[in-house]
């Protein structure tokens, strides 16, 4: 792990401290928030405060169901005004958001290819294991890779059901055409990638408390407004170590329980019972990974791309996201389905695959929320980021590659004008898009697979 010490000086008066400060202890390397005591480069340049543009891909498989993404409606020039019944949690950030239509991805569809390609662009060559290039991510963490603490940051939902060792379904970030990059799907270990510096004989210490010292002189030489900050970030980070340390102690309450079936199966190390409160941990992951500034790169797969997870602790729900997601078909004996859940209608079954369309998009929609509350700089730390939230598949049952459900939250740190629905009679590649977004992030890139025409988004 890099070491950056912390960098003071004076300057007309004034203490400061290097962006790229953190706060250190035996075991523990904690990086800090954006603060006004910091030396930035714009600050250098004409004493403004500047902040770093991040990037998250969020990945959902299956699609979503016909009719059940674009907004319900528009005003002029496709201003976003009243989103549809399964996107509401996201009303209250329409200002934020941009929505597409009729945007794909031609060189990749299925859920194999599909997920393997989503960021590539490519083709996906499963004889040779062949995605067709870096993935997008991958490309911005490469420009980054000397600026922040990770180069970027792979999360990715514990899978369930058929598929979950696929290969291809597992892998949205790619170092280069045939090396998928290893993703974390504990939170502990994200954590520890964040802020433990090596092995510690203390590592069952909070890392606020092995920091504390530093944090003192940090704040002792700050204005009251960085003391708030520190404090916020501090506090949000404490947050996370009881959200792991619960679900560990409730996984050690389960593993002592008797019964054949409790023996046999163990849920893995560090990852919560509760796929809703996994989730969020997960979330918070992300928000804490752009607040300290360790990475401005993430990928998050919020379940493998041909998921069979149970969403039965959802009202209404039964049988698995994939199998519902074939809607049209209601006997329960097609695909991968499990033989024993049957649905009473189309419509019945398409309002079950919708509410878990509904689920994901309220779990997008507490990330949103809780970056939108974050000050930073001259706005808030999601109008410094840029979030892609979509699928690699249309409707899920005809496993359309056109008209994705694709979405875009935040500002780009200017680069996008959001609030609108983008489309147009012809069909846009997705890779339009990325390479937008790479150099809306400031990837000094011309090209991305086989686009050379970046998506306007302002």
């Amino acid at each position: 792990m890099p070491k950056h010490t912390t960098h003071q000086k004076r300057t007309t008066g004034a203490w400061r401290i290097s962006r790229r400060s953190m706060l250190h202890g035996l075991g523990a390397a904690v990086s800090l928030p954006l603060l006004d005591i910091m030396e930035t480069p714009a600050r250098a340049a004409d004493s403004s405060t500047s902040s770093a543009t991040r990037l998250a891909y969020l990945y959902i498989p299956n699609g979503v169901a016909d009719g059940a993404w674009l907004p319900e409606q528009t005003g002029g020039d496709g201003q976003l005004q009243t989103l549809n019944p399964w996107m509401k949690s996201l009303q209250p950030f329409v200002e934020e958001l941009t929505l597409f239509k009729n945007i794909w991805t031609p060189r990749g569809n299925g859920h194999a290819a599909g997920t393997a390609t989503w960021l590539t662009g490519g083709g996906f060559d499963h004889e040779h294991i062949n995605a067709g290039g870096p993935s997008a991510d991958q490309i911005a963490a490469n420009h980054f890779r000397s600026t922040t603490l990770l180069p970027s940051l792979e999360m990715a939902m514990r899978g369930e059901g058929y598929f979950s060792s696929s290969l291809a379904r597992n892998s949205i970030s790619w170092s280069d055409a045939q090396t998928p990059v290893p993703r974390e799907i504990e939170p502990r270990a994200i954590f520890d990638r964040m802020f433990r510096a090596g092995e510690s004989q203390m590592s069952q210490r909070s890392v606020l408390d092995i920091v504390i010292s530093d944090a003192g002189r940090i704040k002792n030489s700050s204005s009251n407004q960085d003391r708030q900050k520190i404090d916020e970030y501090l506090e949000s980070i404490r947050e996370i170590e009881r959200k792991i340390a619960f679900a560990e102690r409730q996984k050690t309450i389960a593993d002592q329980a008797t019964g054949l079936g409790k023996a046999m199966v163990r849920p893995d190390t560090d990852i919560p019972d509760d796929h809703g409160e996994y989730v969020r941990v997960m979330m918070d992951m992300i928000v804490l990974a752009f607040w300290a500034d360790a990475t401005r790169v993430v990928t998050c797969m919020m379940d493998h791309g041909q998921s069979n997870r149970y969403f039965n602790f959802i009202d209404g729900v039964t049988g698995t996201w994939h199998a519902l997601s074939h809607w049209k078909d209601i006997s329960g004996k097609t695909e991968d389905d499990d033989g024993v859940t049957s649905w009473a209608s189309r419509n019945e079954k398409r309002d079950m695959y919708n509410r878990v369309t509904s689920w994901h998009t309220e779990q997008v929609a507490y990330l949103i929320r809780r970056m939108s509350d974050i000050k930073e700089g001259n706005g808030t730390l999601l109008d410094h980021s840029t979030i892609v939230y979509g699928s690699s598949l249309g409707d899920g049952h005809e496993h359309e590659e056109k008209n994705l459900p694709l979405l875009l939250a935040g500002r780009g740190g200017g680069a996008i004008r959001p609030g609108r629905l983008h489309g147009a009679r012809r069909d846009m590649s997705m890779s339009d898009l990325h390479l937008a977004m790479l150099q809306a992030t400031g990837v000094p890139v011309e090209r991305f697979a086989d686009s050379d025409s970046p998506l306007s988004l302002t």
